[in-house]
């Protein structure tokens, strides 16, 4: 479980779910919503593809309208959760 990367940018929030199954996945994305402050505004989901899409499907029907919007980003193995614009 990894709350962050090298890469990592102020205000977004990077979470690994790699090797977890959806009920674990489900409750470490909940926790980082729960404790997001202010400052952050997206919370990006490092869930894999080469083992199939349960993550990213789970990600989808679970925080669709819980959220601003979740967006796909070039890696396919990645998800944004967008909490607010950044202006």
């Amino acid at each position: 479980m990894n709350a962050g990367s090298g890469g990592q940018r102020p205000g977004i929030v990077v979470i690994d779910v790699h090797n977890m199954n959806c009920y674990q996945a489900r409750a470490l994305i909940d926790s980082r919503l729960k404790s997001a402050g202010g400052s952050v505004y997206r919370i990006r989901i490092v869930h894999g593809y080469n083992s199939g899409t349960a993550l990213r499907d789970m990600i989808y029907e679970t925080y669709s309208g819980r959220v601003k919007r979740i967006e796909r980003r070039s890696n396919p193995g990645e998800t944004d959760l967008v909490l607010r614009e950044l202006i």
